[in-house]
């Protein structure tokens, strides 16, 4: 089951390179993006195509940029950030913070606020150093 999966997002990722059109991105912004089939503790996309909500944390230029998943699982710790996004919870999850491509990304589908983008940037911070 494992590989077929691992296949699967293999045969997805092939695409994924392939894919001309680049998505125009901000910071703030809140993505779905094909994260994948990873290995270990690191946090997977879900469904056919992978995919997992995202919060653009810091854009470096047009292609890429650094990237914190979100899960919509209550997580009250130094690793996650807690916010109101589409009138419920969501939790940034700040260890799983990855450099992505914008090919990975499908589709905007908000933003977090200004007020909640610097707090989470003071969390962040406060758990690296």
């Amino acid at each position: 089951m494992e590989k077929e999966i691992f296949n699967n997002w293999n045969n997805l990722k092939q695409n994924i390179e392939n894919k001309n059109k680049l998505a125009k991105f901000k910071e703030r912004e809140i993505y779905f993006v094909n994260l994948g089939k990873n290995i270990g503790s690191e946090q997977n996309g879900k469904g056919e195509k992978f995919k997992r909500p995202i919060i653009i944390f810091k854009k470096f230029n047009d292609k890429i940029f650094l990237a914190i998943p979100l899960t919509s699982k209550f997580k009250n710790n130094i690793f996650h950030f807690g916010f109101m996004f589409s009138n419920k919870k969501s939790w940034a999850i700040l260890s799983q913070i990855r450099l992505l491509d914008s090919k990975r990304i499908e589709r905007k589908i908000g933003y977090i606020s200004e007020k909640d983008f610097r707090l989470l940037k003071e969390k962040f911070k406060n758990l690296i150093t």
